[in-house]
């Protein structure tokens, strides 16, 4: 089978995940020295600690937050562990190269990183309008990192010292390692790698690249001779005439370089950058390739010509032990902003300064999301007592704690601890996601440990309430009533976030989401459970307009499920296209890459590209807007079903029009009345997110409100 979502597991099965080298385990370099209150962001802050030059100097587009939710700290962290003098510039003004020589030259080098979010979906919407706020800037303020942030201060860095070895890492390079449609220019662009000329890129996780890299330069070895590192992007002239490689680069043949070699030295040849940049299906090709090799357990190295050198992309790293994972995030963190931002808020600091990161990394596959091509789809946990550890130290340390955890969770709410039964089907397995189309019996679903994990935060001395505020995969939860029950009993503040995305099999099946079935089944245990626990909750789903896959048809019956439901939704956003998803790739392509991709042979997909559709599509989510009220009914009528048109309850909108209303566009004024209904927002970080409103539940205290917002993700959470 070619089917991406259906791919069967190998009958010879290797033991289990290749073995790797403990973060923890290398020799320290230099002298033992203490931890610095703060990394350190000037000469005089070096001084103090003592130090004339440093090892490692790492550049972000945040704000410098020392706390493990914050890429840099982690990484710096880690590094100043191993023995490393590190510093860090915080988004450095890259209008001249003064900024960039604050610290001086690094010994070993400059690691770069745009920040926690991919600088271009941080500075425009997805209509492609610049967005006037930061979360990760003091006060909130937008326009303090340049577009591309990765490549403008790898520019920058070189200029200041010509000499100085360059490494490139966070979600924005992860998700740009290879050549990549950008939807901000409307083009395919080469990899990161090549436009800002640094000498290595790091992606996904970093922590184990990262350490094994600073050790080996630190000996002394040339960035050449790590090719052998996983998680890694390097240029080469040539192809190691040692490797088999496996071509799947010719799209007008089925063969898709998938076939296993018997030394295991192979690697698989991908469209080159002038392929996939003069042909969309080839680029779709491309993306295919990409994501069946995700699976650390047996992936091969990736190569793809650039002009006349090889970008050759090392596999996937393994994914952290729970030891480690416990290990990194009790690192020495000051857990709080750089003294230098003074009383400044740092909104995103204040969105997650009393939650606590409990996993990574997702299997749920979904096409418009970029966990998978970042942080993989083995979950990595951190043990019961590191996750305690933490909450205490939130309630005796972080100023401002009146007894609300904000969050417990990870990229999505409910898959601690879940993995493969069987780690030989695990290593073997090529399936996108482990629960679409259906679960797969080879998944522990079982919730009990992420059950006791709740009953044990929730009773620590000092802690009155642990809120759930990362999205439930509700389609896993009703595998487990017990963990509904416990949910709602204990865990949420009114509303419930949960994210269907759409009701129709169409467009779900391009995002690889389950029927609206599953929302049914979920919603009449959550409505149970909080019924025998005498609390009045609400669940509030959140729903993506233009996905590729969707048709106008598709959103007429979005919207007339949302009527009838009695959900009215604000700020909807519409895809947008993140550079490496398999929903961009069918966006650019009009190609389905979950299905063979051949010349002649492939799936063709609806996509939604014209402003004007677009539009209409947000306008089917906000049918309750007069302003959208034209443009429905002159779609409505195109479309044959003027009968919507009306006063009726079973009809969408009404024949007559407000005085002062429908000149906007489709765009909406958000001004609609609200009676028997109040909004809110809900998280849908990436793609969806959405404002809802739903019928008004009984007063609570401010205490007792679950966050509106949820954590910002460590190295570019995504829904």
């Amino acid at each position: 089978m070619n089917d991406l979502t259906a791919i069967p597991v190998p009958t010879k099965l290797p033991m289990a995940m290749p073995a790797a080298k403990p973060i923890f385990s290398y020799p320290r370099i230099g002298q033992p020295r203490p931890a610095a209150p703060f990394l350190p962001m000037s000469r005089a802050e070096m001084e103090v600690l003592g130090w004339d030059t440093c090892d490692i100097i790492l550049v972000t587009g945040d704000a410098y937050v020392d706390h493990p939710s914050f890429g840099m700290a982690i990484i710096g962290r880690l590094l100043e562990r191993q023995g490393f003098r590190v510093g860090i510039l915080s988004q450095p003004d890259w209008q001249s190269t003064e900024p960039f020589k604050a610290l001086g030259r690094p010994e070993l080098f400059f690691g770069i990183t745009g920040g926690n979010m991919d600088s271009m979906v941080n500075r425009y919407t997805s209509d492609r309008r610049i967005r006037h706020n930061d979360a990760y800037t003091p006060e909130g303020i937008g326009g303090k990192r340049p577009d591309r942030s990765v490549i403008v201060y790898a520019q920058r860095c070189q200029e200041a010292f010509k000499d100085a070895a360059i490494v490139i890492g966070g979600i924005e390079a992860s998700l740009r390692r290879i050549a990549h449609y950008d939807y901000w220019s409307d083009k395919v662009r080469r990899s990161v790698l090549v436009d800002s000329k640094a000498d290595l890129l790091i992606y996904g996780n970093a922590e184990r690249a990262v350490v094994e890299v600073a050790h080996r330069i630190a000996r002394g070895e040339s960035f050449a001779e790590m090719g052998d590192i996983r998680g890694v992007a390097l240029m080469k002239r040539t192809v190691p005439a040692s490797w088999t490689q496996l071509a799947a680069d010719d799209i007008a043949s089925a063969d898709e370089g998938a076939r296993m070699t018997r030394d295991g030295k192979s690697v698989v040849r991908l469209p080159s950058y002038e392929q996939v940049s003069a042909d969309a299906e080839t680029y779709a090709r491309a993306s295919r390739v990409l994501h069946r090799e995700s699976n650390p357990g047996n992936a091969r190295p990736l190569v793809q010509r650039h002009g006349d050198r090889e970008l050759w992309v090392t596999p996937p790293p393994i994914p952290l032990t729970t030891v480690e994972m416990d290990q990194v995030y009790e690192l020495p963190y000051a857990r709080g902003p750089h003294p230098s931002y003074g009383n400044a808020k740092i909104p995103a600091w204040e969105m997650i300064r009393f939650s606590v990161t409990i996993m990574r990394g997702c299997f749920g596959g979904c096409t418009f999301c970029s966990i998978t091509e970042h942080e993989g789809r083995i979950i990595q946990n951190r043990s019961e007592g590191s996750v305690l550890k933490e909450i205490e130290a939130i309630r005796d340390k972080t100023p401002g704690f009146t007894g609300v955890i904000s969050d417990i969770g990870g990229p999505t709410a409910n898959m601690y601890r879940m993995a493969c039964k069987d780690p030989g089907v695990e290593a073997a397995c090529r399936r996108l996601s482990c629960i679409y189309p259906a679960i797969c019996p080879n998944l522990n679903t079982s919730h009990e440990a992420l059950i006791s994990l709740y009953q044990k935060a929730r009773e620590l001395p000092g802690v009155n309430k642990v809120n759930v505020a990362s999205g439930v995969r509700y389609d896993l939860a009703v595998e487990s009533p017990a963990y509904i029950k416990e949910l709602v009993t204990h865990h949420v503040g009114g509303y419930l976030k949960i994210a269907p995305e759409h009701v129709e099999d169409g467009p779900l099946s391009k995002m690889m989401k389950p029927g609206i079935g599953s929302y049914e089944r979920f919603k009449q245990l959550f409505d149970a459970a909080a019924k025998s626990a005498g609390k009045k909750y609400f669940l509030i789903p959140y729903f993506i307009a233009a996905h590729p896959g969707t048709t106008d048809q598709d959103m007429l019956q979005l919207s007339l499920w949302l009527k009838r439901n009695k959900y009215r939704a604000d700020q909807v956003q519409t895809f947008l296209p993140s550079p490496m998803a398999l929903a961009t790739a069918m966006y650019h392509s009009g190609k389905n890459p979950l299905k063979g991709v051949r010349r002649g042979g492939s799936e063709q997909v609806e996509t939604v590209k014209g402003l004007k559709t677009r539009r209409l599509h947000k306008a089917f989510l906000r049918y309750h807007d007069p302003d959208n009220w034209p443009l429905l009914r002159d779609a409505l009528k195109a479309m044959g079903r003027a009968d919507l048109i009306g006063p009726g309850q079973h009809q969408l909108v009404p024949a007559h029009q407000p005085p002062g209303t429908g000149v906007s566009g489709g765009e909406g004024t958000r001004r609609t009345s609200t009676r028997g209904f109040a909004s809110f927002t809900t998280k849908g970080v990436g793609m969806g997110t959405a404002k809802i409103m739903a019928p008004r539940p009984p007063a609570q205290s401010k205490a007792s409100r679950p966050s509106t917002g949820g954590k910002p993700a460590p190295h570019g959470r995504s829904r």
